[in-house]
């Protein structure tokens, strides 16, 4: 194996999920390579610490539970704001504006250029393995690790395009509904990228799931996806189509003509 195959195998070989051959060749491998060794020492600090995160496991009341829980944190929002109404003050936001003005300039002159080269050094390799661990767990076989695959692609960048890519086979192929609608939630950290709104229209007609139709079609109309219409047009006319699915398609149609 060559360095990048290595790579692509990590997760699986600190999952202990290889066969002997295949553990034999990865560790003889990174006696030999300080690059891969180093990125493997790292990815086993992030691996161990995954069981951290608790399980996805949407239903059929996420979307209500979610809204419900947004309007609460709306109304919290707009007391809190009443009672420190003083915040928004036009004197105090100048004399807020020129702190941190000042403290910018300060910070600004005792960073060196080396310093910031290093800082965004640092931040690629982090992007670097949030991709890595996105897409291994993406491919595994069991549910559960898929599901926190699609939880860390809401760490990665917006512009990572095979991240993204990864996420619309999922929406079209994984055979766990849970997982399907993760994936079309987790669509709006791609929301500025054509080939993400072009592919979430495409799957529309892939589903066969009631449930990821109508998360399909509200996310649609949340991002005012108006090329869908033909997508949506052409659900419609499926005669095997569920009526509550045809009726949210006719709203959703509706809302972007």
């Amino acid at each position: 194996m060559n360095c990048e195959e290595i790579k692509r195998n990590l997760v699986d070989y600190w999952r202990g999920a290889l066969d002997d051959a295949g553990r034999e060749t990865i560790e003889t491998h990174l006696a030999s390579c300080g690059e891969c060794r180093a990125e493997a020492d790292s990815l086993k600090h992030v691996w161990s610490t995954l069981g951290e995160f608790p399980e996805a496991d949407p239903g059929l009341g996420m979307r209500t539970r979610f809204y419900a829980g947004l309007r609460e944190w709306e109304r919290r929002e707009i007391e809190r704001r009443h009672r420190f109404w003083w915040l928004r003050h036009p004197a105090f936001q100048a004399a807020a504006a020129v702190l941190i003005l000042g403290v910018g300039v300060l910070i600004g002159n005792m960073t060196s250029s080396r310093d910031s080269g290093q800082v965004s050094q640092l931040r690629n390799e982090v992007n670097s393995m949030k991709q890595l661990v996105t897409l291994s767990l993406l491919q595994q076989q069991n549910a559960s690790d898929r599901m926190r695959g699609v939880t860390w692609s809401y760490r990665v960048e917006q512009s990572d395009s095979e991240v993204l890519g990864a996420l619309l086979t999922t929406i079209n192929h994984d055979p766990t509904v849970n997982v399907r609608l993760a994936a079309v939630d987790a669509m709006k950290n791609f929301a500025e990228s054509p080939v993400a709104r072009k592919g979430l229209a495409q799957a529309l007609n892939k589903q066969e799931s009631p449930m990821v139709q109508i998360a399909i079609l509200d996310e649609l109309v949340e991002l005012h996806e108006r090329s869908a219409a033909p997508a949506i047009n052409a659900l419609m006319a499926s005669h095997e189509l569920n009526p509550e699915v045809k009726q949210h398609a006719s709203w959703a149609l509706g809302k972007l003509q």
